[in-house]
Parts: structure tokens; C-alpha cells; sequence
């Protein structure tokens, strides 16, 4: 009898547990329900702001990197706002205290445990307001080259002109050099070549000198520069250096390929010889013998 007294009054306890949740419940589904319409409203409004952002504001900014940079932190932004309001609608604000608290030392170890990530962050943050680096800018980097494609807070995407892609850490691309070739319109190029040694040196220089002049217009204070560099096994070989436009390599092979057909169907009407490497073979005193018998005949 006892135990069934016990029982009841277990249950009867239970039973007005589940009532004042049941009435809490009640009571707080008005606040919950305000919560949600305002994330809902927060996260329109963070949209709205982004767009209008990138339409008005962030047109000014030219690296697309930095404007992407910049609508994605106020996109993040408004949305933790908005969830802060909610908790507060909740009445949730000694919660929301505890989880800040927590969160610090939460992140102390992960931050610790994620420093790798965190330094690709770090550098895809720096990677985005740097002047020298932008959004379709053709780079050369550790024998990697390519169109910038996208700058993430992981990584940097590089088009190569083989139409492929490469994925390179934000922390691996900062910690090494990089020729960004699309910062300047104009760059030099170099392009090589020998002429025989009965060749008339002054006439070469000439010949190359115009040649390449009348078809590379050179601006400012450029100039085309000619170079003798040394005796080959089988020709006097020089060098000439001017400038061209090039923002990416493309234009520098564009470049060289004229040169050389120029400078080569001037020659040829010159009579100028671009002689290739000989070997002679000298016997000496050896005489070369051929021994047979008369009777395989």
C-alpha cells in the first residue's frame, strides 16, 4: 500500500512538472515566435544591405576582392545583431553572457589547435587590400603562373592558360615572391641569336637595330638595345632588348615570335649567316683500313 502511496505521488510530482513547462512554454511562444520574424527580418535586411553595397558603395572600391571582403563581414555582421535581439526577445541574456564567456575560451583552443587555417584566413584578409595583387591579374609564383581567378579567406585560385586551375594556400602564397606582370602596360623582352664569324658586326647591329625599331614602337624614354654577348663554338651571339606591351605572357611569346621572323627574313635577304653548332671528326695520322678476304667474293 505504501508503494502504490509512493507512486502516486511520484507521478502527481511529475504530472506539475510537465504542466509548468507546458504553461512555460505557452507564456514564451509569443517571444519565440518574435524571435524568429526577427532573424527572418534580420537576414532580409543583411541581404538588402549587401546588394546595395556592391550596387552604390563599394563601386568606388576597384579590387573585387576588397568588395567581396567587405559585404561578406556586414552580411555577418547584421545577422549576429539580429540573433543577439532574439536572445534578448527570449530573455535569454544571462545565457547569451555564459556563451560569450565560454566562446572565449573556446576559441583560445581552437585557435590554438587551428593555426594553420587561421593564417590562411589571416592572409586571404591581407591578399584582398593588397594594391599590387587583383581579381584577373596574370602572376607568376613558384613556377605557377596564371590569371588571378579568386581570392577566398582559404585561398587563392590562379587560371593557368592551359585552362586549368590551381589552388594555392592564402599562408604558402604569402610567404613567397610572386611577378605580377599586369601592373605595369609596358615591360622588356629579350631575344637572342648568333651570326657567323665572317659576318660584318656593324651592318648585324644595324640591320636589328632598324628592324626592330620600325616594328616596336618604343615610348618615352625607351630605346631598343643591342648587345654582343660572346664567341660561340659557332657564332658571334648577341642579344636585343626592347620594350613591348604585356600584361600577361601571351604578348611576351607574341613578341619574340615576330622578332625572330623579322630578324631572320632580313638576314636571309642580307645574306647573313645564322650558322648552327659543326663537329668535325680529324683522323689525324690514322688511316682507316678495310681488311677482307678475296676468297668471300
Amino acid at each position: 500500500m505504501t508503494d502504490l502511496l509512493n507512486l502516486d505521488n511520484t507521478f502527481g510530482k511529475l504530472w506539475e512538472k510537465l504542466n509548468g513547462w507546458v504553461d512555460a512554454i505557452i507564456l514564451k511562444l509569443p517571444n519565440f515566435i518574435l524571435a524568429v520574424i526577427i532573424m527572418v527580418m534580420f537576414y532580409f535586411i543583411a541581404k538588402g544591405i549587401r546588394k546595395l553595397l556592391r550596387r552604390f558603395l563599394l563601386v568606388r572600391i576597384s579590387q573585387k576582392s576588397i568588395q567581396d571582403m567587405i559585404s561578406k563581414i556586414v552580411f555577418v555582421c547584421i545577422i549576429l545583431l539580429g540573433f543577439f535581439i532574439a536572445l534578448g526577445v527570449l530573455n535569454l541574456n544571462k545565457v547569451l553572457t555564459s556563451v560569450l564567456a565560454g566562446a572565449g575560451v573556446v576559441g583560445l583552443a581552437v585557435g590554438l589547435a587551428l593555426q594553420g587555417t587561421l593564417s590562411n584566413t589571416l592572409g586571404g584578409v591581407i591578399l584582398s587590400f593588397m594594391p599590387n595583387i587583383r581579381i584577373n591579374d596574370f602572376i607568376e609564383t613558384n613556377e605557377t603562373s596564371g590569371f588571378v581567378s579568386e581570392i577566398s579567406l582559404r585561398n587563392i585560385v590562379l587560371k593557368q592558360t592551359d585552362n586549368n586551375y590551381v589552388v594555392i594556400p592564402n599562408s604558402k602564397f604569402i610567404e613567397n615572391r610572386f611577378t605580377n606582370y599586369s601592373l605595369s602596360d609596358r615591360s622588356r623582352i629579350t631575344v637572342g641569336c648568333g651570326v657567323g664569324y665572317e659576318s660584318n658586326l656593324q651592318q648585324v647591329e644595324d640591320i636589328v637595330t632598324k628592324i626592330i625599331s620600325e616594328n616596336f614602337k618604343q615610348k618615352g624614354s625607351e630605346k631598343v638595345e643591342f648587345y654582343f654577348t660572346e664567341f660561340g663554338d659557332s657564332s658571334i651571339n648577341f642579344v636585343t632588348r626592347f620594350y613591348v606591351d604585356m600584361i600577361s605572357s601571351k604578348q611576351e611569346f607574341e613578341a619574340k615570335h615576330k622578332a625572330i621572323k623579322l630578324i631572320k627574313s632580313e638576314f636571309n635577304k642580307e645574306g647573313i649567316n645564322i650558322p648552327f653548332p659543326i663537329r668535325t671528326l680529324d683522323f689525324g695520322k690514322n688511316n682507316l683500313r678495310i681488311d677482307y678476304n678475296k676468297e668471300d667474293q
